[in-house]
Parts: C-alpha cells; sequence; structure tokens
C-alpha cells in the first residue's frame, strides 16, 4: 500500500486468497479495492483497508462455509514485489517532480517519512501539495517562498508545497507556527546531508 501511493497509483486493494508453499501465489478467494485519493496518506488508505478486508474476510469465510467460493488463479505475469520500506527511503531527491515527491511524503507517512535538510537539521515532511507545475529557471530544492502560510520549494520539475513539517525531535507544525519559530529564507536550499 506505501509502494502504491508512493508509485502515483490511483487504487489498491486486499485480496484473500488460498495459501500455497510459493511467495503469494496462491489462488484468490476474494478481493475488494480501494481508490487513492491524490492527497490520501498511507495510514489513512491503511485504515480503510483494514475494515474492507475484515469485512470480506467474514463475506469470504461465509462462502467457503456454503461451499459458493470460487478460486481464481493468480498470473504471475502480473505480479510485482513491494520492496520493505527502509528509514533510507525517506530521503527527498529534489531533482524529481514536485508530484513524485509528493507522493513520497504522503506514502512513506507515518513512516518512515519523508525528509530533507535545512541549515544542519533533519527537517521531517508530513504534508504538501504539488504547485505550479510550468515554473522555469528554479534550481531542485530551492525555497521559492518561505513566508506567511507558505514554503514552496523547487524540485525538478515544478513547485512543491510543504505544509505541514516538523524538525526532528519536535512536533510537527503548519507552515506559518514552522516559519515563526524556524525562518527560512528565499534562496536557501535544503540539502541531503546535514
Amino acid at each position: 500500500m506505501h509502494r502504491a501511493i508512493i508509485a502515483g497509483d490511483s487504487e489498491t486493494g486486499v485480496t484473500i486468497m488460498r495459501v500455497v508453499k510459493a511467495l503469494d501465489a496462491g489462488p484468490m478467494l476474494a478481493k475488494v479495492s480501494r481508490a487513492i485519493g491524490p492527497n490520501d496518506t498511507s495510514d489513512e488508505v491503511e485504515r480503510d483497508l483494514a475494515s474492507k478486508g475484515a469485512a470480506l474476510l467474514i463475506e469470504t469465510i461465509d462462502a467457503l462455509t456454503e461451499g459458493r467460493a470460487r478460486e481464481i488463479p493468480q498470473i504471475d505475469a502480473d505480479a510485482t514485489y513491494a520492496h520493505r520500506l527502509t528509514k533510507d527511503d525517506g530521503l527527498v531527491d529534489w531533482s524529481r517532480p514536485a508530484e513524485a515527491i509528493h507522493n513520497q511524503i504522503r506514502g512513506l507517512h507515518p513512516w518512515p517519512h519523508a525528509f530533507t535538510f535545512a541549515r544542519g537539521q533533519r527537517l521531517i515532511l508530513h504534508r504538501s501539495a504539488p504547485g505550479d507545475s510550468d515554473v522555469e529557471g528554479v534550481a531542485p530544492a530551492t525555497i521559492v517562498e518561505a513566508a506567511g502560510d507558505r514554503i514552496v520549494v523547487g524540485t525538478g520539475t515544478g513547485l512543491l508545497n510543504l505544509l505541514v513539517v516538523q524538525v526532528e525531535g519536535k512536533r510537527p507544525m503548519a507552515a506559518r507556527e514552522f516559519l515563526a519559530g524556524h525562518p527560512l529564507t528565499a534562496g536557501e536550499r535544503f540539502t541531503a546531508v546535514p
């Protein structure tokens, strides 16, 4: 589910399958899907999938008990492998497009979180929104605006608005509150190291 959000997928789901010796290879007994909205985070999607999956499990057990369950073979060519998440997955590469970074931020929320560095401090990025995509001449990782409710950063393609930011060890703050205690300056750049 995290990887689906990071990849920008518009849908994910839960599948109940018969367990066999091979990894994720058993026939499917039932499945349910859930749309992924453009600002959904992994914890929101996970909560909904847990609820949908629980209901689906009860329906599937009933179908198995009553002999109504149908087994549908999986198609190996359609399978993908989602690598285990690590903290290193959170480091933002600002040369990527704004939409891809936005997906990284929401896909890694609430763990391990996307992060970057500013003035030697690790900044955890909780919420974002893609901005203007037709901007030219802004180097990736450059802070374009840091005032009021806006922390706007240049990316490889377009701008990204940082909505909720956290200095490591502190609490998450909306942009306005963050800037009140941690002023940033337009023209500064985020870095990949402290």
